[in-house]
């Protein structure tokens, strides 16, 4: 089956072609600007494509109630020309197939989930740390919804003890977003991450955030398996640090096979940057099944 699949970003939207095993045929990026602008470009890659279904992994905060007047809308977003965008409405009518619709870091979560590392396992997280901080949640082998989403690059931490930098989110100062994100790291250190790599008290406030972070998934989701992506993860001597620092905070509370394996349990992505795309199809194919099923 041919399937479309939309990694819609802030910066960029990937778009591609594959099927319902996770196979990409083609693709490629189109930068983010207006709805007006960007959309047009977009419906012109799928519309001669012959798919079947369309899978979106977007940027958020998004409706995904359906049982909500805005289901299928971008909502608060950052990115002011898509607040209250109607993406998924504008998709079907110009496309006229099913469309599948999540975060796009739920849609990573889903693709690792399918096909990944993470695969078999029936709790997963997905945690993208770059530009912003996203959560991905796989819990009894669905992705989880409740009112909303999950936020959970918005949690709130506790600051170091010598750390001074107020954070840079608007809405909360010191969530994992505002301390650990890549502009935090910028705004803090006045440079990006890339020329940091040999200021090891840099990484070492990061480790320190981003295991605080983990540390409060993993009491609250119990979590099988953690992935870590997004740019900042990059950096290659930052994940054994941060297992480090789980270890530490954890304190020796829980006790598990899985977390007596800190190697295994905190993991990068593993499917070469194309989880989120994977995922899309996965999102479309899924939603070709429900309507098909009735």
């Amino acid at each position: 089956m041919r399937l479309g699949a939309l990694e819609a970003g802030g910066t960029k939207m990937v778009c591609a072609i594959g099927n319902e095993k996770g196979e990409i045929f083609e693709r490629i990026s189109v930068k983010t600007e207006t709805p007006e602008k960007t959309m047009k470009e977009l419906i012109r890659y799928f519309k001669d494509k012959d798919i079947e279904a369309l899978g979106i992994g977007c940027f958020g905060p998004i409706d995904l109630n359906r049982d909500s007047e805005t289901y299928g809308y971008i909502t608060t977003t950052p990115k002011l020309a898509w607040v209250n965008y109607n993406i998924v409405g504008a998709f079907q009518e110009a496309l006229n197939v099913p469309v599948g619709f999540d975060t796009d870091v739920n849609g990573s979560a889903l693709g690792e989930a399918t096909w990944g590392i993470t695969k078999g396992l029936n709790s997963s997280m997905y945690i993208t740390i770059g530009t912003g901080v996203g959560a991905g949640v796989i819990t009894n082998g669905k992705l989880l919804h409740g009112m909303l989403h999950p936020e959970g690059g918005h949690l709130l931490l506790s600051k170091h003890p010598k750390d001074s930098f107020e954070g840079t989110c608007p809405y909360h100062k010191t969530c994992l977003e505002g301390l650990a994100a890549g502009p935090a790291i910028e705004a803090r250190w006045g440079k990006g991450g890339a020329e940091l790599v040999n200021q090891p008290e840099v990484w070492e406030l990061e480790a320190y955030y981003i295991a605080q972070a983990i540390v409060d998934y993993i009491m609250v989701l119990s979590p099988q398996r953690i992935i870590l992506g997004g740019g900042v993860m990059h950096q290659e001597h930052l994940m054994p640090m941060i297992r480090e620092e789980v270890s530490r905070q954890l304190g020796g509370y829980i006790k598990t096979k899985e977390l007596s394996d800190l190697e295994h349990y905190l993991v990068l992505p593993s499917l070469n940057d194309n989880q989120g795309i994977m995922g899309a199809l996965k999102l479309a194919w899924d939603e070709h099944q429900m309507l098909m099923k009735g």
